[in-house]
């Protein structure tokens, strides 16, 4: 074989190599267990990435987009997709996974009260999964207007609204410095956008 033919073979397959560091072969994952995020970033170190920087931002936005309800796993695998960009890597695989599998994001939401009483418990811990995918008798998380993040029963759904009560049904009555007071339980609407998602363990 002509030896200007075998350099040029070398050369080729030489380019071939450093274009797949160069190019192709980045990736993200990103694993959440309801409270913490854990990062890992495959980037060819010709790209002169710093990972760590990369992996705390990207862990920093997955913790903003659990405590929001907007959003869904893909808006997170878009928002780790333009991080990505910013650092100059572009088409890196997103791969999100949790102890829900993968494409899931679970949350954990501690109980206050005694209005979703005997289902749920004062100070229990609940396994969220975040979605806007709810139906009628699931129980949700939502961030209500009148009283903040809340968790409830779905009562019914109309029109991108939904109708939230409380499972504990009990009323009392108090006087408080001779002013009579009623407590009952929630029953609120929210707007389903205002929805975190909904319980998956408890």
């Amino acid at each position: 074989m002509n030896k200007s033919i075998i350099l040029l073979i070398i050369a080729i397959v030489f380019i071939a190599i450093v274009g797949y560091f160069i190019f192709s072969g980045e990736s993200v994952e990103v694993y959440v267990d309801g409270e913490n995020v854990s990062t890992h970033s495959v980037v060819s170190p010709l790209k002169g990435v710093d990972t760590n920087e990369l992996n705390v931002e990207i862990c920093e936005y997955t913790l903003e987009t659990m405590d929001t309800s907007e959003g869904d796993y893909n808006t997170l695998k878009n928002g780790i997709r333009e991080i990505c960009a910013a650092h100059g890597l572009n088409n890196v695989n997103v791969k999100i996974d949790s102890t829900l599998g993968e494409n899931k994001i679970p949350i954990l939401f501690h109980v206050e009260g005694t209005s979703m009483d005997p289902t749920l418990r004062d100070g229990q811990v609940v396994l969220i999964e975040k979605t806007k995918d709810i139906h009628v008798n699931n129980i949700v998380v939502a961030d209500s207007d009148e009283y903040g993040r809340i968790i409830k029963r779905v009562a019914e759904i109309d029109d991108g609204y939904v109708h939230l009560v409380s499972d504990n049904k009990s009323v009392t009555h108090e006087i408080i410095n001779g002013t009579p007071y009623e407590t009952k339980g929630i029953n609120t609407w929210v707007d389903i956008r205002d929805i975190y998602g909904v319980a998956v363990e408890y």
